[in-house]
């Protein structure tokens, strides 16, 4: 993951395609303060723009924020699409619409 000078982009499981970041969470453990993760971001079919995201659980703890996502970025890019494609499926079926438009829809039922 981490050769790449721009984000890996795949298509997933579900058809779409994702573009992916390495992000770090603050943890509260002394000994692993800081936890790594991707996040997947969809992007619509046709104009690109971001439709919303998804997010892996954390792949890495390390003492510091460099080593979490060192870590996470030493991974192949064929496990980043494994663990995008896992994401996908547990869950569900993705909506291709913006995460703003879904959001207000569901609070008007």
């Amino acid at each position: 993951m981490a050769v790449h000078a721009r984000p890996a982009a795949f298509e997933g499981s579900d058809g779409l395609s994702y573009s992916v970041e390495i992000e770090v969470d603050e943890t509260g453990d002394p000994m692993e303060a800081f936890a790594a993760f991707f996040v997947f971001v969809r992007w619509s079919r046709g104009e690109p723009r971001v439709t919303g995201h998804i997010e892996s659980d954390y792949l890495a703890h390390a003492a510091t924020e460099d080593e979490a996502r060192a870590a996470v970025g030493a991974l192949p890019i064929d496990e980043a699409k494994r663990i995008l494609d896992e994401v996908i499926a547990a869950r569900g079926p993705a909506l291709d619409i913006p995460v703003w438009d879904y959001s207000r829809d569901v609070e008007s039922q």
